[in-house]
Formats: structure tokens, C-alpha cells, sequence
């Protein structure tokens, strides 16, 4: 039998219950949340070793941040695949930007551990466990995350970035296109 997300989401629901909350499927994606961060490895080990589910391939864990999100601020996103169905699942965790602690997968996937460097590096999620939580690709002295949403993207006071210098606006119409 063809898994599909309908299947994947009942083996779920019967093992996490209510634990699991905003259920939906941009692209066809099986996307949800874990309402409670503490067991994120415990539903990676349940992803893993179920017989029928077997999402063993960690594509990819990154974070976001929701500035709005009182509380719950930051999220990290896992993305798992099943090579054999070739069926994969993204599922989140929100924590609070005041305390980023998030249990490491490393314990499941080791090759969890460069990810979450990263995303600790850019985000500053603590990842709970890992074994060599460091910056991976800003400099050790960096003492803020540049990928949380405190910060303009640009200064709109420099001349440099206006449209004139390219010229485009100012009034010029363009003839002879």
C-alpha cells in the first residue's frame, strides 16, 4: 500500500494526539506543528523507526523568525523525507527569542549537528544536546544573529541606493524603446 499524507497524518494523530495542531499541505507538502518543543526528538525517533513511515533522511533544519509572535518567536523547521515512498514532511517547533532552547536531533540524525550550527549561527536557537554548538560561518565575535528580523535590510538614507543613480525616476521618461 502507497503511503500518503492522509496515512501519515492518521500514524501520527495516533501517537501525538493533540500535540499536533495546524495541519495543512502547501504543494502537496504534509506541513504541521508540535505544540510542545520538548518532544521534537521524541516524534524524529517515532518519524524514523515506525515500520510503515521511516522518514530516515534529514533533509534539512533551518529556522524562522516571527517577530509578531509573542512568545513564541522563533521557529525551527525540520524537513524529512522517505526515500522509499518518496513522500516528504516538513514540521515546525516555536520557541521564545528570550530563551531559544530546542532539544538537538543529533541524537537521531548526526548529520543534524552542521544544520543546527548553522542555524544557531544566524538565528541563535539553542539546540539542547548537540555536541559542538559553535558559529559555523559568522566570526566568533558576532554577539547578534543577522537573520532574526531586528534590523532594517537597508539603510533608505544613502544616496547610493536611489533609484536616480540607476537611472531610473527623476521625472525621465524613457523614449525610443
Amino acid at each position: 500500500m502507497a503511503l500518503t499524507n492522509e496515512t501519515v497524518k492518521e500514524i501520527i494523530i495516533a501517537q501525538f494526539g493533540e500535540s499536533i495542531i495546524n495541519w495543512e499541505e502547501p504543494y502537496g507538502m504534509l506541513t504541521f506543528t508540535l505544540a510542545n518543543k520538548e518532544q521534537n526528538v521524541d516524534l524524529l525517533n517515532f518519524l524514523f523507526q515506525h515500520e510503515q513511515l521511516q522518514f530516515q533522511f534529514l533533509t534539512d533544519i533551518c529556522a524562522v523568525h516571527y517577530p509578531d509572535n509573542v512568545e513564541n518567536e522563533l521557529a525551527v523547521v525540520y524537513h524529512l523525507h522517505n526515500l522509499i515512498e518518496n513522500i516528504r514532511i516538513r514540521f515546525k517547533v516555536f520557541t521564545n527569542i528570550l530563551q531559544p532552547d530546542v532539544n538537538s536531533a543529533t541524537s537521531v540524525f548526526p548529520g543534524a549537528n552542521w544544520m543546527e550550527r548553522e542555524t544557531y549561527d544566524f538565528f541563535g536557537v539553542n539546540f539542547i544536546g548537540h555536541p559542538d554548538l559553535r558559529r559555523i560561518l559568522n566570526v566568533d565575535e558576532m554577539d547578534y544573529f543577522p537573520l532574526r528580523k531586528q534590523y532594517p535590510v537597508e539603510d533608505q538614507t544613502r544616496i547610493d541606493k536611489d533609484d536616480e543613480m540607476f537611472g531610473r525616476g527623476g521625472g525621465q521618461l524613457m523614449s525610443g524603446i
